[in-house]
């Protein structure tokens, strides 16, 4: 009776300890968290921020993405203006502002800011989208499934059930939509959004502010980062999506957000709306080791290697400095995510907390003969991820290392058209178009390419990827290297530059006259992304029918957890579909006395000022500014930079709003905090810290800094 109590305890804890946890789905919040957040300090209704027969907060919060996967958000967003001025982070914009840059007129190093509408920059292959209505299907999705079925069979079923209720949802409106799954494949919904495709560079400050702190502050706090960058959505004169015109006019959004200038107090309410990425909260123990040992053991490992050869190439000439500072940046990012995870789950003992619930889920099993479907579950995925270790390892590497280079992924994705090209039964107008779509896509590669950053790459990396993986699983291009080079990637990577087509845009468009397969086929940069793919591709359906019985599981798994808890509010994990999250303005506590405030001010900036091209550069400007003490109406003696929440974020949230409980914009999300980097996997509520760019430094920065008058003048700025 004794062992009962405990465990029956233990799983309450379990579930009231989480209150505060969730990334909540928008057509829930009536149902599941307005009731708590009226009490907490949000003083609007659940239909102000999401009803489908009036528009709302949710109609100003918008999902970045890329054409061609505009579903994948990589940034969220928010509308901020009449006219459809976008807010989001200066690293989501970063790309943008990177691929505008050159040495003439390098923006990262200098910012930029349209004062007119005419000068905003466009850029292709953005995209923007905003929900106009979701709904639960898991029902009609359901009634096409059973348990008898292969995971294989089911997801074929979900697939094509999934594909009836987009069509049947979006005929004859202009609306894209998909079916998501919610908790390992037990629910469905149906998100619809209007995607606009013309989404233009306003305005952002230098990267010296935008990304002040670089690497060495990336998921700290106390941070003192202006961490912003503005863009406007247009669409065609009547309102529609619609590609790039010069025709198309700026949004006319169903709402966006009033900008507070008040500012934010310790304990004042705060929701967060965006478009998460991904998190793993069910993950078992066994998944949660695989993520350790293997996941972010190997990126951080092959991640220190390539940020080192890239930092050595862009230190060489301002030219290389721009044409990497993306690609650096976005290899940074986890690749400190990695090593701070771990060192989060570690410190935070998140295997024993999976192992306790595991423990809890085993004994509910075993305490009803009905519920035998869930008797194996768990030494199945254990015996799952046993079985998958050494594919897994022999993924990761190939994924971090082989695919790091750049010349040879190029090469392979342009092949088939080659073999077109050199395909007598192809007309010449048909090779007239590949001509010029080649062409098109070297311009966009070879943009921001350096013939001699990438062969160090390859001698790097793939050195790397042949010393950690085993004989079974190397490439072709690693026997090649081993046979012809006598295993020295130093004179293969040479080798590669001086002969290859595609190690600069001059060699390729030579080939490109004169396309030979035999060539091409002899082609060292060829041979190795041809060798890879195969590779990957061996290793991935080599792993399939194991990973098959893990998502089983997995499924399975998740499914016995809701059932064994039925009182508990239940939110789904992260999948790249919008989301809210509610929580308070909050200091915390690290560790034994260390006591951090809940906001930063510019003074940090000037304390933190380090050496020119450093990650801690003051501009001139900004320090003057600061001198002069003009700070008002946007602070009086000081001016508050930065402040943290305590709201549940993960990756895709950058850019996402900070709302107060008028529905009010005080800032916009940036990062967390490295104590919780647990916090994809397990939520620990009295850790985690959102860190947000305080509107109040945004508005100054545009204001005094950029003197951009015309981005003050459209917004409605609360006093």
């Amino acid at each position: 009776m004794k062992k009962i109590v405990i465990i029956a305890v233990a799983l309450l804890s379990w579930s009231l300890a989480k209150a505060d946890e969730g990334m909540w789905l928008l057509s829930k919040i009536k149902q599941l968290n307005i009731e708590k957040m009226q009490q907490m300090g949000f003083k609007l209704t659940a239909e102000d921020i999401y009803d489908v027969n009036k528009p709302g907060i949710k109609d100003a919060i918008v999902g970045l993405g890329n054409e061609g996967r505009p579903f994948q958000h990589f940034c969220s967003g928010e509308i901020i203006s009449p006219n459809g001025l976008l807010l989001t982070n200066h690293h989501c914009g970063f790309s943008a502002i990177q691929a505008h840059s050159s040495v003439e007129h390098d923006y990262l190093r200098d910012g930029f800011w349209a004062y007119e509408m005419k000068d905003e920059l466009a850029n292709p292959g953005t995209t923007a989208s905003i929900l106009e209505r979701m709904e639960d299907v898991t029902e009609r999705v359901n009634a096409k499934l059973n348990d008898n079925m292969s995971e294989q069979e089911r997801a074929e079923a979900i697939q094509q059930v999934s594909e009836e209720i987009v069509a049947e949802a979006v005929k004859g409106t202009h609306l894209s939509g998909q079916v998501q799954a919610m908790f390992e494949g037990n629910q469905f919904f149906l998100f619809l959004y209007t995607i606009y495709k013309d989404v233009r560079l306003v305005g952002a400050p230098p990267q010296s502010m935008g990304k002040f702190g670089g690497d060495t502050d990336n998921w700290m706090w106390p941070r003192h980062t202006a961490d912003f960058s503005m863009f406007r959505i247009y669409t065609a004169p009547d309102g529609s999506p619609a590609e790039y015109s010069e025709d198309n006019v700026p949004l006319k959004p169903k709402h966006y957000l009033p900008v507070s200038a008040k500012g934010v107090q310790d304990g004042d309410f705060a929701m967060i709306m965006g478009f998460p990425g991904t998190t793993e909260r069910y993950i078992t123990s066994f998944g949660l080791e695989n993520t350790m040992d293997v996941t972010n053991t190997i990126r951080y490992e092959v991640r220190t290697e390539k940020l080192a050869v890239m930092r050595e190439g862009m230190e060489k000439d301002q030219k290389t400095r721009i044409q990497y500072a993306s690609k650096y940046a976005s290899c940074a990012n986890y690749w400190k995510y990695s090593n701070e995870q771990n060192k989060a789950l570690k410190n935070l003992n998140t295997m024993g907390n999976k192992q306790a619930i595991e423990r809890e889920f085993t004994a509910w099993v075993n305490a009803d003969a009905s519920r035998g479907i869930y008797k194996n579950v768990l030494a199945d995925i254990q015996k799952g991820y046993a079985d998958l270790k050494d594919l897994s390892i022999a993924k990761t590497y190939a994924e971090e290392a082989l695919a790091g280079p750049e010349a040879h992924l190029f090469a392979y994705r342009t092949g088939r058209a080659f073999e077109k090209l050199c395909d007598d039964a192809t007309s010449a107008a048909d090779k007239e178009k590949l001509k010029e779509a080649l062409k098109l896509s070297a311009q966009a590669f070879y943009k921001d390419f350096n013939t001699d950053v990438d062969a160090n790459l390859f001698a790097t990396l793939f050195k790397i990827y042949e010393e950690k993986v085993g004989a079974e699983w190397q490439p072709e291009i690693i026997q090649v290297i081993n046979k012809k080079y006598k295993g020295d990637y130093n004179k293969f990577a040479a080798d590669l530059k001086a002969k290859s087509v595609f190690m600069s845009e001059a060699a390729f468009d030579a080939f490109l006259e004169k396309p030979d397969m035999k060539k091409l086929e002899k082609d060292l940069a060829y041979q190795a992304g041809k060798s890879f793919f195969d590779t990957y591709m061996k290793i991935s359906a080599s792993g399939a029918p194991i990973n098959e019985k893990i998502n089983r599981g997995n499924r399975l798994f998740v499914r016995g957890l809701m059932l064994m808890n039925p009182e508990k509010a239940w939110a789904p994990d992260a999948n790249s579909t919008i989301r809210m999250t509610y929580g308070k303005v909050g200091s915390y506590k690290p560790r034994d006395a260390v006591f951090y405030d809940y906001y930063t001010t510019l003074k940090g900036v000037m304390e933190k000022e380090g050496p020119a091209g450093g990650e801690f550069e003051v501009p001139a400007r900004l320090k003057e500014l600061y001198a002069a003490k003009d700070f008002a109406p946007y602070g009086a003696d000081f001016l508050s930079v930065n402040f943290i929440t305590d709201n549940d974020i993960t990756g895709g949230n950058s850019g996402s709003p900070v709302i107060n409980g008028e529905g009010h914009l005080i800032g916009t999300a940036f990062d967390g905090n490295s104590e919780a980097m647990s916090g994809d996997i397990d939520f620990e509520e009295n850790l985690q810290r959102c860190i947000n760019l305080d509107t109040r430094y945004m508005l100054w920065i545009v204001d005094k800094y950029a003197g951009a008058k015309n981005l003050i003048n459209e917004m409605t700025i609360i006093k």
